[in-house]
């Protein structure tokens, strides 16, 4: 009996001792002046996930499936923030999340991240890995494996004097996108119009994002669009909408419905397109050394020639690096000239813009986008608006953390709302307008909402490790298409709202004018 007590007595004192631990790690991590109570009063005090709000298994799926947000979750964020608070808990199916919806949160589980971060688990892709016997990538790779993965993938694309070097192959890419906008609203009955302006610039991103990573054009601006660049981009579309839908669904439904397999068919199909251009590439280069010439190329070469990747390591990664660029460039600028169409003076004071730093429609370089503020601005509140991943994901492998007066284990998924953040009043009054000038030096609210408030390209070491082509394609696209056309909406158009299928999307087709300017 005393055996036991002392056993109790030495186990409760470890446990203390780690929170009060974990504690410190939290309030040092805090850049706000906090009154620091003493640490050893804190722990019971604090407060943990069975805590917290939230809705029930019937409730949320009252929410998704009675209510309509099966395709409006980011919509849920906001409903459920002002319902249960800033941090609250959810559970569906064997999901048990903590989600947190305001800047300060959402910077507290960052900053207790540790050195190797998670997302989520992704275990429908690493099955799909083993089932194949293929490498890990970016997304299913965890702790030093994938710090060494993205430690060789970070130079030659995150560094902007790096990410300029890809200026020619983007006009050039851009460049087919004005003859393909020029071609369809020529072809329309007015002249004029140019129907579902998504799906174009959803070819735009592939064929930009893909000229930079193999190297090599897949002609998805073309008039005919060669078979297999059809069946890569086919592909892409099934595999992020099946991945969702599979994360929810029991395994036991796999004989049921069909989603499974057409999972791993786009899965066959994207990688077997990708080994194929970068098996090309390899060929390619080695035919030179053969004949003892210099090979030259950009960012495949440098990673086939760096040695850092296996070729294994690099089909996947590369494949996972497309899905996510695509979407970025195409639906971000779907939005921006949605917006523009409907705001003649937003749209005429970037097109003074561009034409004041660009005139005679000479072609951005990287340093005169450094004179286009304003260009800036248009993204970035565009990106407020509909970030491209409404929430994000944080899976508490390396640490305890603390959160919101709340205390997490090991193994804590986080649910980052972005979306709930980034239209927050307190942050961005008249969240829901679209006012790019509060992202200018000098306006009111430039430096008035939290650094953490609209992060669309994330932060750390997990951030986007394509925001700089990303940024780079949008710049240049949407600056060429101003100097060439203005862009107004088609007449009675309603207004589009945003949807959730993994990212947020038009909910429908966006439709413009494209009016050439003289």
């Amino acid at each position: 009996m005393a055996a036991c007590t002392i056993s109790r007595s030495v186990n409760g004192g470890r446990k203390v001792a780690r929170l009060q631990e974990v504690i410190t790690r939290h309030l040092k991590s805090q850049s706000s002046d906090l009154n620091l109570q003493s640490v050893s009063a804190l722990p019971g005090k604090l407060k943990t996930i069975d805590d917290l709000p939230g809705p029930s298994l019937s409730t949320t799926a009252y929410w998704l499936f009675v209510k309509g947000y099966a395709d409006k979750s980011h919509a849920m964020q906001v409903e459920h923030k002002g319902l249960y608070g800033p941090i609250w808990r959810s559970r569906f199916g064997p999901f048990n999340i903590v989600n947190v919806a305001t800047p300060e949160l959402i910077s507290q589980v960052i900053r207790q991240e540790g050195r190797y971060p998670v997302r989520t688990a992704l275990p429908h892709w690493k099955e799909y890995r083993d089932m194949r016997g293929q490498a890990y990538g970016l997304h299913v790779n965890m702790g030093e494996p994938w710090y060494r993965m993205r430690s060789a993938l970070n130079p030659k694309m995150l560094k902007l004097q790096e990410a300029a070097a890809y200026t020619p192959v983007i006009h050039a890419v851009v460049s087919d996108l004005l003859k393909r906008i020029e071609r369809l609203r020529l072809r329309s009955e007015d002249h004029r119009t140019v129907f579902d302006i998504t799906s174009e610039l959803y070819k735009f991103g592939f064929e930009g994002i893909s000229s930079i990573l193999f190297e090599t054009r897949l002609g998805c601006l073309q008039e005919e669009i060669p078979t297999d660049t059809l069946r890569f981009i086919n592909a892409a579309n099934n595999m992020l909408t099946l991945s969702e839908i599979i994360l929810f669904l029991p395994r036991w439904t796999r004989n049921i419905f069909p989603y499974w397999k057409q999972f791993i068919q786009a899965w066959d199909d994207l990688y077997d397109v990708a080994q194929t251009l970068i098996d090309r590439k390899v060929m390619k280069m080695k035919e030179k050394v053969h004949q003892g010439e210099k090979f030259e190329g950009m960012y495949l070469t440098y990673l086939l020639s760096s040695g850092k990747l296996t070729l294994a390591e690099l089909y996947i990664t590369i494949t996972e690096l497309l899905l996510g660029g695509v979407d970025t460039t195409s639906n971000t600028m779907s939005w921006t000239l949605y917006h523009l169409a409907r705001d003649p003076k937003v749209q005429n004071r970037l097109y003074q813009e561009v034409t004041s730093v660009c005139p005679d429609r000479q072609l951005p370089t990287t340093d005169d986008l450094s004179r286009m503020p304003y260009l800036k601005a248009v993204i970035k509140e565009t990106l407020r608006l509909y970030p491209v991943v409404p929430g994000n994901g944080r899976l508490t492998v390396e640490n305890e953390v603390v959160v919101g007066g709340y205390w997490f284990p090991k193994e804590t998924q986080f649910h980052l709302c972005h979306y709930a953040a980034s239209h927050d009043e307190k942050e961005f009054p008249d969240a829901e307008r679209f006012i790019p000038e509060r992202w200018l030096r000098g306006a009111h609210s430039y430096s008035q909402h939290h650094p953490y408030s609209s992060i669309p390209f994330g932060v750390g070491v997990r951030a986007c490790l394509g925001k700089r082509v990303a940024e780079l394609e949008m710049y240049f696209a949407l600056s060429r298409i101003l100097q060439q056309y203005e862009v107004l909406p088609l007449d009675g158009a309603q207004t589009i709202l945003p949807k959730t299928r993994t990212l947020l999307i038009p909910s429908k087709p966006i439709n413009l004018r494209f009016i050439p300017r003289t």
